[in-house]
């Protein structure tokens, strides 16, 4: 298990962001703030083990990033679906506990919802969540909530338009679940009528007090907010293509949307990017997603930091 310093004993494994509060939150915003332009050698010596069952650019290569910027090492794979022994029939639990005895952090990306939870469960090392399946990808959540604030200076009182399909993209799921945490906050979600919030985020929202409504097209959501998170269709999780052709170009922001977007806002998107936003977008100061996916590595560091050191 990782070592512990004073105020961050609760961080032994990221598979979820509902084991995250406010005050871990400014944790670790703190930490990646001063961790933004480091170079040093504090994990000299540590091991990162970069397990990906699904392919990954971003979380992969931040991930490993941050640890290389932090002086530890990397080794892994980008395709153990079918480049490692889980081809044999090997269980995830079996290959995880073998892991552990090789590095010092787990970073775990599965297709299958609760993989995390299932690896953190045998796992001596820490496991860090980056992706399971439909589930959660609570360090994208952590980005993109610090992402808000570095932006806005605030996160309290903010409206926020959560776009997409709520019962497939991670991302957005994640992100739900971590705004609950922050005071006077509406959520606006727009998605496909078939696309509903499911009930456990619907819960939290309630249960934190959240306000919230459901739209089904973006430009009835877009003049009175102050960020924007769009994320792709998650077209890989659809068996049937007329579903998936369905969902696809559904909501398009155009930079004639644009004109209707408060000044002060924000455009945010985990990326890939499909077509959901126009590349016409990005000249515009108001689309932060390449600073949003920069800030994914001071995330990162500062959750290899708290976890390791």
């Amino acid at each position: 298990m990782a070592m512990t310093r004073p105020g961050i004993e609760r961080l032994s494994h990221v598979v979820s962001g509902r084991q995250f509060d406010r005050e871990m939150l400014e944790s670790i915003f703190a930490r990646a703030s001063a961790l933004e332009t480091v170079r040093d050698h504090r994990l000299d010596g540590r091991i990162m083990a970069a397990l990906f069952y699904e392919p990954s650019t971003r979380t992969r290569l931040s991930f490993e990033s941050a640890m290389l910027r932090l002086g530890g090492s990397v080794i892994g794979t980008e395709a153990a679906r079918q480049f490692s022994s889980a081809v044999k029939g090997e269980t995830l639990e079996d290959t995880v506990r073998v892991i552990d005895g090789y590095a010092d952090v787990i970073v775990l990306r599965h297709d299958e919802a609760g993989a995390a939870e299932r690896a953190a469960a045998v796992s001596r090392v820490p496991v860090i969540n980056a992706g399971d399946g439909p589930g959660e990808h609570p360090t994208q959540a952590l980005l993109d909530v610090y992402t808000i604030h570095m932006e806005l200076g605030r996160i309290d009182g903010l409206r926020v338009a959560l776009c997409g399909d709520m019962g497939q993209a991670r991302t957005t799921r994640s992100l739900a679940l971590m705004l609950s945490l922050y005071d006077n906050l509406h959520i606006t979600f727009v998605m496909p009528e078939t696309c509903e919030p499911s009930a456990d985020v619907i819960d939290r929202l309630r249960e934190r007090g959240v306000s919230f409504d459901i739209r089904h097209a973006l430009d009835q959501a877009i003049e009175d907010i102050d960020v924007v998170y769009l994320p792709r269709v998650q077209v890989e999780r659809y068996a049937d293509p007329a579903e998936r052709n369905r969902l696809e170009g559904r909501f398009r922001l155009t930079p004639e949307l644009m004109t209707r977007v408060p000044s002060e806002a924000i455009i945010m998107t985990p990326l890939p990017r499909r077509d959901e936003i126009d590349v016409a977008v990005d000249a515009d100061p108001r689309a932060a997603y390449f600073r949003q996916a920069r800030n994914g590595v001071a995330i990162r560091m500062a959750l290899l930091d708290m976890l390791l050191l």
